[in-house]
């Protein structure tokens, strides 16, 4: 048995459970902070991956690179202004994989200045670093402005009521649109440049 690459396999689903916990718990903390105790309510404000993870999403994750979490679940009525309130519920996740991101390339900052050489130490270096890479993408892809990823919320909650509410209507069609868009590989160079871009940033941001 090659221990390498079963290490670096659970390393992988590691970072994967890692990502979707952390962006799907914030979008449940964001919208009990504005007064939906829904997520709550169905113990979704938890840092145990098993509650967040949809298995079919993740197989695919490993095997297509196009996967979900299940989503948390959100109830606008409790919100006073509804669309506001789920755009900011919906902007949690992104901007908690981005806090990540930073959390992430400031340790490995700390392991690369202090720890001193090793295999182990250099695996964890390749952990930190590779799973902020991949929070970032996680955040990045999210803001695409296709139901239902987070950027959709935020885009309808821009539009006037009449509109809003026919985007609603057609909100299901979006996950078709989504398959076509990573089948076909559309927008997969904007989506690379952007990430080296906001990563090179970020490690500027800590020093690294």
């Amino acid at each position: 048995m090659d221990f390498s690459s079963l290490t670096d396999a659970v390393l992988r689903v590691a970072a994967v459970f890692l990502c979707l916990t952390i962006h799907e718990t914030c979008h449940g903390l964001a919208a009990l902070a504005l007064g939906d105790p829904t997520a709550k309510s169905m113990h979704r404000l938890s840092l145990n991956p098993l509650h967040h993870i949809d298995w079919l999403g993740l197989a695919l994750m490993f095997t297509v690179g196009f996967g979900w979490a299940k989503p948390v679940p959100v109830d606008p009525r409790y919100f006073r202004r509804p669309k506001q309130g789920m755009a900011l519920t919906a902007l949690a996740g992104p901007v908690s994989n981005f806090l990540l991101a930073l959390v992430l390339l400031f340790a490995g900052r700390l392991v690369y200045d202090y720890a001193p050489y090793s295999a182990a130490n250099q695996r964890l270096l390749t952990f930190l670093l590779t799973t902020a890479i991949l929070s970032l993408g996680l955040g990045l892809f999210n803001l695409i402005p296709i139901p239902p990823l987070d950027g959709s919320k935020v885009l309808f909650s821009l539009l006037p009521d009449r509109a809003y509410n026919t985007m609603l209507r057609y909100e299901r069609y979006g996950m078709l649109l989504l398959w076509a868009v990573v089948l076909l590989g559309v927008g997969d160079k904007w989506m690379s440049a952007a990430i080296q871009w906001t990563y090179e940033l970020f490690c500027r941001v800590v020093g690294f």
